[in-house]
């Protein structure tokens, strides 16, 4: 199903104007305890992130970062700094930013437009396909082979509008067989041809606790009372799965106006908003009028530290003054309902998971996105 096609949208409003009329919502055929140690174990995190983010195809980025042949990107999360460089043929490849004489990180965080990457340490320089192409003081240095001797190669190929990328040097990247039925919905939402208008880091508490925020509903008429809780229906979801990665269909109180299905048809995203979920750190919000909420949590060095990149689109650079202050609006209303609100939250769960009171958290049957994903977790570091 196609997450723009507007007959994929109206069925999508559909379910959820029947849960909103019965008072429902999609539910797990069971609830799950899962045992604080999911949280709190520093052997079994460091287990899980190896095998879950270390080995799997992660967005790293989005293509719209690297417009064109020439530009760089140079990140680091999960200890690994990463520079990302779009070829002349428009692809882009990824390397450990890292020199290969003395480990040197080679070149400073953040995006720019160059071909050549000079190591500030002994000035060995690559070129943007990562081959060594400079030694100072070759002559005195001694013979060696230069090319076993370019940038640390990572698997890397940009599809739907994102750079993916397997943060282990020789591992294999089957985008399309990791993503399934994912990789057409995420097509859909044409991330390229949009605006990057903003783009931030926010801390947070633990992989788990702050990921499960994403993944339910439940809380949003306690939490989010002045933000996003007046737009959307608390406690109700529809909900589907591709693999590991999850649609998050969440109800709009215009639904209340609805008295016969058929006139969802007309506009659905009146009805509806879409969340994409994609497995095990990226999370892709839709709102009215085109707009993006784009987050993507990585595990930081301990149990209970992450980062979050956020990113703020729109389908165009904002020309008049009325819309540059509604995605501006947009964006304060995000940052503080994610760092103010979900975050700030989750940072008192963080402090008290030591406490004793609880051996294991319940997640019910309405948060079944969130036991999609630790079940998932558990496969897949199995």
């Amino acid at each position: 199903m196609n997450s723009n096609d507007p007959h994929a949208r109206a069925q999508l409003a559909q379910r959820a104007w029947q849960h909103f009329r019965a008072g429902t919502t999609d539910l797990a055929s069971a609830t799950l305890e899962v045992p604080l140690a999911a949280y709190t174990d520093a052997d079994r995190y460091a287990h899980e992130v190896s095998r879950v983010f270390l080995q799997r195809p992660l967005p790293w980025a989005l293509g719209l970062e690297l417009p064109r042949p020439g530009d760089y990107l140079a990140r680091e999360y999960l200890g690994r700094p990463v520079l990302l460089t779009r070829q002349p043929d428009g692809s882009v490849q990824a390397f450990l930013n890292v020199c290969r004489h003395r480990g040197a990180v080679l070149c400073p965080s953040g995006r720019g437009h160059q071909s050549r990457f000079t190591c500030p340490y002994h000035a060995w320089t690559y070129d943007a396909a990562g081959r060594l192409v400079g030694v100072y003081g070759s002559a005195s240095f001694g013979d060696f082979d230069r090319d076993q001797r370019g940038l640390t190669r990572l698997p890397c190929v940009e599809r739907a509008g994102l750079v993916w990328v397997v943060l282990t040097p020789g591992l294999e990247l089957d985008i399309d067989g990791w993503l399934g039925g994912m990789g057409p919905l995420l097509e859909s939402l044409n991330l390229g041809a949009l605006h990057l208008f903003e783009q931030r880091e926010l801390a947070g508490s633990g992989w788990k606790a702050t990921l499960d925020g994403y993944l339910e509903i439940y809380h949003h008429n306690s939490v989010h009372q002045g933000t996003v809780g007046p737009h959307t229906v608390g406690n109700l979801l529809v909900h589907d799965t591709f693999g590991p990665h999850q649609r998050l269909t969440i109800a709009r109180p215009t639904l209340d106006e609805v008295s016969d299905p058929a006139q969802l048809a007309a506009d659905p995203d009146r009805y509806v908003r879409l969340v994409h979920s994609v497995f095990p750190n990226l999370s892709i919000s839709g709102i009215v009028g085109g707009l993006l909420l784009v987050g993507q949590v990585f595990p930081g060095p301990t149990p209970d530290r992450t980062v979050t990149l956020q990113s703020i689109l729109c389908p165009s650079p904002p020309q008049e003054d009325a819309e540059l202050e509604a995605v501006r609006q947009f964006s304060a209303m995000t940052l503080q309902a994610v760092r103010d609100e979900d975050y700030a939250i989750v940072g008192r769960v963080q402090a008290a998971l030591h406490s004793g009171a609880n051996q294991t958290f319940l997640i019910g049957r309405n948060e079944p996105a969130i036991q999609h994903y630790h079940r998932w977790v558990s496969e897949l570091s199995a």
